[in-house]
């Protein structure tokens, strides 16, 4: 008897599978790679095996099943089932595997379709495409194959195939018996499998210009259920068919369906009547859509390693070892060795800080606050139950054209869970959650906003002053707590918002006031203040040195567009390094500990008011510095968290209680007095109060902006910086920089902004007096060579400042 093409299909698929042959990555010999997975199958109680399509396609002598499977994998689909079936009775003898449902899921493949590509001449083949999860719909059993019993002759009829939609025999086989219609289905008989149905939109960078996002239906099965999350981007791997869209056709919120008689006076024609006439037969089913029967899923998210996880008292008794162990276990050897690599650079956190958004130019602290909260601390879980959230909340408040957007959307971009949106085109619903009535079965379901979405991820809100006051109450509770409360419509439910919030704000009155403080120059309350880490402020003033740094960065970036940008690391290796970096679970040392309080207390200290009430650092600050000094931790890959961690996380907390130049720099001018009165000793009474006089007038302080004394400040300290290089890499007995070469420096560089030698001595006095600020109030510099005569004295860069 000659076979079918649909056997011979079988067949050859079933070969391909007792015959295909790998090189073992650990032992280095070959083994049958579909044997190994058909025992995993078996000791894990899984019926669905996983086909890597480039096993097919690289190996010679099955060309021919590898364009059968893209061409035609609807059609043959039952076939690769059946040859599975068969394998795993081959394999291990049972006679349960001739019985068991077993199911194909194909990945890897080569092409990867676009939503919107997805039209009529993909029906039945093998495709692929990448799209974000919106929503998900409940698993339910769905019939694949049933047994009827005819009500008029008892007759059995086995195996009647679903064809996505309720189907019973057409005619009894009993020749003496001409039933069609009346049959009774044998549920314990029949066969069903679990189904889910999920919602995928398409990649906001796929959409063309002036179109709207497509969205497809995409149906899951067996143990691929539950597999994509609302906020995944995964990878569907599957076919394309059409069904009847029944619905679309109907009123909103009514199921159609067809009626055997009149309702009241109903006229003829209407939706209650059915469908009445030829003319009308068969309307509805002439309208279908498209759906993707996905046969496997790829989520993106797990490749980042973005899941939080809580850990309890357990978890903190673990041993290093075994935490190591585990470590390794998520790596392979290059990436290990990459990572390693990446570890022992010096200035690691600088180097990591500004690798993020490298088009922005500047904004160090900033790009550190970011990183940090990419890392996130430690989340953790009481012996009460109560969460202690590990996310890191932060907000950027500045002047307009400060590359505020430009932190959003590099962060966005970095993450393959992360949500984008603006607070004065979102509502509190559309952040958090809505309810909706399912047009299918009118049952209320909840339909996931941007927090929701960003479920383990970051969450970017730009214009987040534009919001409405009762739409940032919405997100109290996702930002400390987050979890997402919902009473609505008859369903009470508490959701999970496990995000991290990147905000961007203006100020109120478009520029930032800097005679007043933050909370007078945004639009927030005190809670939403308080749930916030960290602020960052960034003022556009004039300021030429910074000026000229970025202007000559926008020029290069955009004379050489990809060759301006060369950080020390590529957003690659960034992900790999924060991926490895958030498996660490830092733990407080007792000094780290004391020094935390130490720190909690002069925060509040230095935000206290008239009222001696503190508006910006509260106990959530304290929790704050804990997870900054986790993440910073993190950054080092330390299982412990130092002194010094918990130094930088409060210099880092400490500038969003700070006001920007709440009044001028006065820096004084007045040189030692020991020197003075040493000298005034023998002389006269006239002089000695003639020389008081002169001191007290060269005395006197200097008024200077924040801005250009900061300025000053870094020129200078680059200067001796660059010294101090010079210095290492030639021999020489000089021990520093002398002052008047300090100061001399200075001036050359400023000689295009004198007019006049009176602006020379007014420079003389200013540099004078900002060295003397850096050696007696910031200790940035350090004498190491002391003479009376304060031009002749050696300077150098005290052993804290970072070079």
């Amino acid at each position: 008897m000659q076979e079918t093409r649909e056997q011979q299909v079988q067949n050859r698929f079933l070969h391909f599978l007792q015959e295909f042959r790998t090189i073992n990555p650990l032992s280095g010999e070959n083994f049958y790679y579909y044997h190994e997975e058909a025992r995993i199958m078996r000791d894990n109680d899984r019926t669905t095996l996983n086909l890597d399509f480039t096993h097919i396609t690289q190996t010679e002598g099955y060309q021919d099943l590898s364009i059968i499977m893209q061409t035609d994998f609807y059609q043959f689909e039952p076939s690769f089932r059946r040859a599975i079936q068969e394998f795993m009775f081959i394999q291990h003898q049972d006679v349960e595997d001739q019985q068991k449902l077993y199911f194909l899921a194909v990945f890897n493949l080569a092409a990867t379709e676009k939503i919107r590509d997805l039209k009529a001449n993909k029906i039945g083949k093998l495709s692929s495409f990448i799209g974000t999860v919106t929503r998900t719909y409940e698993v339910r059993p769905e019939l694949l194959s049933a047994q009827f019993t005819c009500q008029m002759c008892d007759r059995i009829i086995d195996n009647v195939e679903q064809q996505f939609k309720f189907t019973e025999p057409k005619k009894c086989p009993n020749i003496k018996c001409d039933n069609k219609s009346k049959w009774t289905i044998n549920l314990n008989k029949s066969q069903f499998t679990d189904f889910q149905k999920v919602r995928v939109q398409e990649d906001s960078k796929d959409i063309p210009a002036g179109s709207m996002p497509r969205s497809i239906d995409v149906i899951l099965h067996n143990e691929k259920c539950d597999a994509a999350k609302p906020g995944d981007k995964c990878t569907f791997n599957g076919y394309l068919t059409v069904i009847p869209d029944v619905f679309s056709l109907s009123k909103p919120g009514l199921k159609s369906s067809m009626s055997t008689q009149n309702q009241g006076n109903n006229q003829r024609g209407q939706t209650q009547d059915g469908i009445t006439g030829l003319k009308q037969l068969g309307v509805k089913d002439l309208c279908y859509k498209f759906v993707f029967i996905a046969c496997s899923v790829e989520t993106n998210n797990n490749r980042f390693n973005l899941q939080k996880q809580a850990i309890d008292d357990k978890e903190y008794t673990e041993s290093l070892s075994d935490q190591d162990a585990k470590r390794g276990q998520q790596f392979d050897d290059f990436e290990k060795q990459e990572i390693l690599e990446m570890k022992k650079q010096p200035d690691l956190f600088k180097n990591l800080a500004n690798s993020i958004a490298p088009a922005v130019q500047g904004y160090e602290d900033i790009k550190k606050g970011i990183l940090l909260m990419l890392m996130g601390g430690v989340y953790k879980t009481t012996k009460e139950g109560v969460h202690i959230r590990g996310d890191i909340n932060l907000c950027i408040v500045g002047d307009p054209s400060t590359a505020k957007s430009q932190f959003l959307k590099f962060t966005c971009n970095l993450l393959p869970r992360s949500v984008y949106t603006s607070g004065k085109a979102s509502s509190a619903a559309g952040l958090t959650a809505s309810v909706h009535r399912d047009i299918e079965n009118g049952e209320f379901c909840i339909e996931a906003g941007a927090l929701m979405l960003a479920d383990n991820g970051i969450c970017c809100i730009d214009e987040f002053d534009k919001m409405d006051s009762k739409d940032q109450v919405a997100i109290h509770e996702a930002m400390e707590q987050q979890t997402i409360s919902i009473a609505k419509a008859g369903i009470q439910a508490t959701l999970n918002a496990r995000t991290s919030i990147l905000a961007a704000a203006n100020p109120i009155f478009g520029r930032y006031d800097r005679s007043k403080t933050l909370k007078f120059n945004v639009n927030m309350t005190q809670p939403i203040m308080s749930r916030f880490d960290l602020f960052f402020i960034i003022t556009d003033a004039c300021r030429p040195f910074v000026d000229e740094q970025i202007a000559t960065h926008i020029v290069r970036l955009h004379s050489q567009q990809e060759g301006a940008l060369e950080p020390r690391f590529s957003q690659d290796q960034l992900r790999k390094y924060i991926r490895y970096a958030r498996t660490f679970k830092p733990i407080l040392t007792y000094e780290s500990a004391q020094y935390v309080k130490e720190a909690y207390i002069r925060l509040r200290e230095n935000d206290q008011t008239s009222q001696r009430t503190s508006y910006r650092i509260t106990v959530r600050q304290l929790e704050s510095l804990i997870r900054l000094s986790e993440a910073l931790a993190r950054v080092q890959c330390d299982d412990f968290i130092k002194v010094s961690y918990v130094q930088e996380a409060e210099k880092l907390l400490g500038q969003s209680i700070l006001q920007v130049d709440e009044t001028p720099k006065f820096i004084d001018d007045l040189e030692e007095q020991q020197p003075i009165q040493t000298r005034a000793m023998g002389i006269i009474e006239e002089e000695l109060q003639q020389k008081e006089r002169e001191r007290r007038r060269q005395g006197q302080k200097i008024q200077l902006a924040q801005d250009e004394y900061l300025d000053i400040v870094r020129a200078l300290t680059s200067f001796m910086i660059q010294k101090e290089r010079d210095m290492q890499e030639e021999i020489t007995e000089a021990k520093g920089v002398k002052w008047e070469d300090l100061a001399e420096w200075y001036i050359t560089n400023k000689l295009d902004q004198i007019e006049h030698e009176e602006q020379v001595h007014q420079y003389e006095r200013l540099v004078g007096a900002v060295i003397r600020q850096m050696i007696n109030k910031e200790r940035i510099l350090v004498v190491v060579q002391d003479n009376e005569d304060c031009n002749l004295r050696e300077l150098a860069l005290h052993p804290n400042v970072p070079r």
